[in-house]
C-alpha cells in the first residue's frame, strides 16, 4: 500500500486571510484524505480563523513530529508564539510577522530533515516579515537561505496547465532593464526546462516574453530582446529545449487559444502576474522552485481588506495543497 504524504501547513499571517482559508479548505474530506496535514503555528490564531470561517475542525495537539501517524488525521504542533491580543485583523504588524518568520522556519526545517514530505503556507505580508526581523528580499530568499541555497531557484506560478516564471521578481522596475541578460534568461529558461521535465512534462514549449513594447521594434523602442532576450532563446534551443520568443507582452496570453504553450517565461513580475491572475484569482498557486523542500502558497496576497468578514475564497490554497502533493511525488 502506498504511502501517504505528511505535508506540513502553516497558517500565514495572521493579520489576513490565511487562518481562515486553512480552516475551510480542511473542511473538504477529498483534501484530508490526500494527505495527513501537520497544522503548525499558534492553536489561539486557528481558533480565530475557525470562528471567522463559521466552521469546525477536529484535530489532534501533538508536541513534535514523530507523534504524526500518515493517517487521516489532522494534527497540530502548537508554537504558541502570537495571541491574536497582540495585533488587529487587516492591519499590518510586526509581531505577526515575527511569529511567521519564526513558523516558517520551524517547519522548512521538518521539511528539510525529511520529517515532513512538503510544505504548504498561507498567504503572507512581505513587509510583516521584514518589520518582524526577517530582512530578506521576498519569502523565496528567505527560503533559500534557510535551506542554504544559493542559486538555481526561482519562483514559479502555477494555474490550471500553465506555468509561469520570469527572470526578475521583487525588485523596483527601474533595475528590471539593467537584470535582463543573456546569462540570466537562459538560466530561467533552463530553469522552466528542467521544472516541467521533473513534474512529468516530456517536452515542454516554452514561449518567453519580451521586454519592450512590440519586442523592441528592431531596437527602435529598447535593445534588450537584440542583446540579451533572443540569444538566450537560441542558445536553448541548440540545446534541444522547445523555447520560442520573444513575443509582446501584450497579447502573449491571447496565443494561448492559437498555439498553445506549457510555461511562460516573462521579464518582470507584473507582466505575468496581471494575466495569470485575469485567469483565474482564486486558482493560482506559486511555488519557490529549485530549492530542495516542496514548498507552495496560493498565488494571492493577505487581503487585509476582506479580513475578518468570512468571506475568503479557499480555491487557491486548496490548488497549492493539491500541487504540493504532486510536487512531492505523491
Amino acid at each position: 500500500m502506498k504511502r501517504k504524504p505528511l505535508m506540513g501547513l502553516t497558517l500565514g499571517d495572521a493579520t489576513g486571510i490565511g487562518s481562515e482559508l486553512v480552516a475551510k479548505t480542511l473542511q473538504s474530506e477529498e483534501i484530508r484524505q490526500m494527505a495527513t496535514w501537520v497544522l503548525v503555528g499558534d492553536e489561539r490564531v486557528f481558533q480565530q480563523g475557525l470562528s471567522v470561517a463559521g466552521v469546525t475542525l477536529s484535530y489532534q495537539k501533538i508536541d513534535n513530529i514523530e507523534e504524526a501517524e500518515r493517517d487521516d488525521q489532522v494534527y497540530f504542533i502548537d508554537l504558541h508564539n502570537l495571541s491574536p491580543d497582540a495585533y488587529k485583523l487587516g492591519r499590518l504588524s510586526a509581531e505577526s510577522g515575527q511569529a511567521t518568520g519564526e513558523t516558517l522556519t520551524y517547519v522548512l526545517k521538518l521539511a528539510q530533515l525529511k520529517k515532513l514530505d512538503g510544505v504548504v503556507y498561507a498567504p503572507i505580508n512581505k513587509e510583516a516579515l521584514h518589520s518582524g526581523g526577517f530582512h530578506f528580499q521576498d519569502e523565496l530568499h528567505f527560503f533559500a537561505s534557510l535551506l542554504d541555497c544559493k542559486e538555481g531557484f526561482s519562483e514559479i506560478n502555477v494555474m490550471g496547465d500553465l506555468w509561469v516564471t520570469r527572470i526578475t521578481s521583487h525588485v523596483p522596475i527601474k533595475q528590471v532593464s539593467s537584470l535582463v541578460t543573456k546569462e540570466r534568461v537562459a538560466r530561467i529558461i533552463r530553469f522552466a526546462h528542467d521544472t516541467l521535465i521533473n513534474v512529468g512534462y516530456d517536452n515542454p514549449k516554452i514561449a518567453v516574453a519580451a521586454l519592450n513594447p512590440h519586442a523592441g521594434d528592431g531596437g527602435l523602442l529598447g535593445t534588450e530582446e537584440i542583446d540579451a532576450i533572443r540569444p538566450a532563446i537560441y542558445e536553448a534551443q541548440e540545446q534541444g529545449i522547445h523555447v520560442e520568443g520573444p513575443y509582446p507582452a501584450d497579447t502573449i496570453f491571447l496565443r494561448l487559444k492559437t498555439k498553445p504553450f506549457d510555461c511562460l517565461v516573462s521579464m518582470y513580475h507584473d507582466q505575468a502576474q496581471t494575466g495569470m491572475k485575469l485567469l483565474g484569482f482564486n486558482k493560482g498557486v506559486t511555488v519557490s522552485g529549485g530549492l530542495p523542500v516542496v514548498i507552495t502558497t496560493p498565488a494571492h496576497g493577505t487581503a487585509f481588506d476582506i479580513a475578518g468578514q468570512g468571506n475568503a475564497d479557499p480555491g487557491a490554497i486548496e490548488q497549492a495543497m493539491r500541487l504540493a502533493i504532486k510536487l512531492a511525488g505523491f
